[in-house]
């Protein structure tokens, strides 16, 4: 059994040695902990820090390309070497590495494959009161999505099974932290939580510029995902007020047509051609919803094949590693 910690980093030389000497190299049930570097195109001297503090592994992007795609890169390169079990945190020291073992306690036992460390939002002093609530309103909207009970969605302080990290894959550039748990749900994995303390705060989010932006940024990432797994759902929601408002005036026209003394058509033709125009809109929402279904069935079949994919590359050899990926420690260039 072998678990490798991965931690993202973009300029992270002052926080990153109190993490990698704070990771436990012994866990239950584990043989083998390894550590690897995701570094972002940091410009300081993160990765002689994590050369010089134990880092088994580094992975190194040319330039920034944002959290996300930071970490999807740790999650191939793990798939990569072997991982059985992977464990994502920060390289802000904003976890404490002391709660790994519990954090993938329960993959390990095999009673979820993704476990996300409850930070207890409502009890972190950093945080304001309209943060909190942003959090808790947000964490229960991708609930509602998703079917999970996650209750701290935001948080990256995550452990994931060999199968998810196979499974999960990236939709958008901004953060992995919502689109997982609203795929963890979609694709039947099973996701929980275990609670966590947090370090003192050693830095501003580099994130969050604001919670008005982090709003905007996260609704746009549960509303695609939404239309992306519920999109005949989505639509028919769309297109309900215009069917039952083009109805209502349709009805309208009848009425007065049948059962008042008023005669001749033109008298409220103005209902009739606003409740046809809205039923006409109405339905052709419908229908986009019907073919954005079909083409979600074909994206469920690309899913599966890179999945497949995705298992056949990293059974086929897992010692022969793509160095352009990974690289050993002793040969990552400074």
């Amino acid at each position: 059994m072998k678990l490798i910690v991965q931690i993202p980093c973009y300029n992270e030389e002052e926080t990153l040695p109190l993490v990698l000497n704070s990771i436990p190299r012994d866990i239950p049930g584990v043989d083998e902990v390894r550590v690897l570097v995701i570094d972002d195109g940091s410009h300081d001297r993160t990765v002689t820090v994590a050369r010089e503090h134990g880092a088994d592994y580094i992975v190194r992007h040319p330039e920034n390309r944002g959290l996300a795609r930071a970490f999807r890169t740790g999650l191939d390169a793990c798939l990569r070497l072997g991982a059985d079990i992977i464990v994502n945190t920060d390289g802000d020291n904003q976890y404490p590495q002391k709660d790994i073992p519990r954090l993938a306690a329960p993959v390990l036992e095999g009673k979820a494959d993704i476990v996300i460390g409850d930070r207890q939002t409502w009890s972190i002093s950093e945080f304001s009161r309209l943060t909190k609530l942003l959090q808790a309103w947000g964490s229960r909207v991708v609930r509602a999505i998703s079917g999970t009970s996650v209750s701290d969605v935001p948080s990256g302080f995550r452990a994931y099974s060999r199968e998810a990290a196979l499974r999960l894959i990236s939709l958008t550039s901004f953060s992995y932290t919502v689109e997982n748990v609203i795929q963890a749900g979609k694709l039947g994995l099973t996701a929980t939580n275990v609670r966590v303390d947090v370090n003192p705060q050693t830095r501003p989010s580099r994130l969050k510029k604001g919670n008005w932006d982090f709003v905007k940024r996260q609704g746009a990432t549960i509303l695609r995902l939404y239309l992306v797994y519920e999109p005949l759902r989505t639509f028919f929601y769309l297109s309900l007020p215009f069917t039952l408002i083009g109805s209502l005036a349709i009805l309208r026209f009848l009425y007065f047509q049948l059962f008042t003394e008023e005669v001749g058509i033109g008298r409220h033709v103005q209902s009739l051609v606003i409740g046809g125009t809205l039923l006409v809109v109405g339905f052709l929402l419908f229908i986009l919803g019907v073919l954005a279904d079909l083409i979600s069935a074909n994206r469920r079949l690309t899913e599966e094949a890179l999945y497949r994919l995705r298992k056949l590359e990293i059974s086929v050899d897992e010692s022969a590693l793509d160095v352009e990926y990974v690289n050993t420690v002793r040969d990552a260039p400074d």
